[in-house]
């Protein structure tokens, strides 16, 4: 049985509809997400790309999306030593809670020895970090925009 599975679960001070915006559009996720753009219609079957300094670093397939509440889709970087490694599935769950909305990250289905699970390990945390900064202060997390992920990872 694979266990390589990856669960993050954020509060952040935001409304779903806000949260949606941020995980969806590509003006904001180049803000929290090392300078890139995620681009697609979210519809199931549509591809998203992810773009960064007008260069294609990722492709994705949407599998599921159910606007507030999440989406799921493929995870296949284009890429360095990734490029070889079959899609894995990223899940995101947005559950309201009040003053704060509770967004689940479920990546999983990763083949063994996945060099991509390794990488998203460190990098999911530092994501959603500054995704919820940003979300909350109006601010990412200095330099964060601009920068490449700090192991590589594009």
């Amino acid at each position: 049985m694979n266990t390589q599975r990856i669960f993050e679960v954020v509060l952040i001070k935001a409304t779903m509809a806000t949260l949606w915006d941020a995980l969806t559009n590509p003006e904001m996720t180049q803000q929290y997400w090392f300078n890139t753009r995620i681009k697609s219609d979210w519809h199931v079957g549509s591809k998203v790309l992810y773009v960064r300094d007008g260069e294609l670093t990722d492709e994705q397939v949407v599998l599921a999306a159910n606007k507030p509440h999440g989406f799921s889709h493929t995870f296949k970087p284009l890429f360095g030593e990734f490029k070889d490694e079959p899609p894995s599935r990223v899940t995101f769950s947005l559950e309201d809670s009040g003053s704060v909305v509770r967004l689940t990250v479920i990546h999983d289905s990763f083949p063994p020895e996945s060099k991509v699970f390794r990488a998203c390990s460190e990098v999911w945390p530092m994501i959603l970090s500054n995704l919820k900064t940003l979300l909350e202060t109006g601010q990412p997390l200095p330099n964060t925009a601009s920068r490449r992920s700090p192991i590589g990872f594009q």
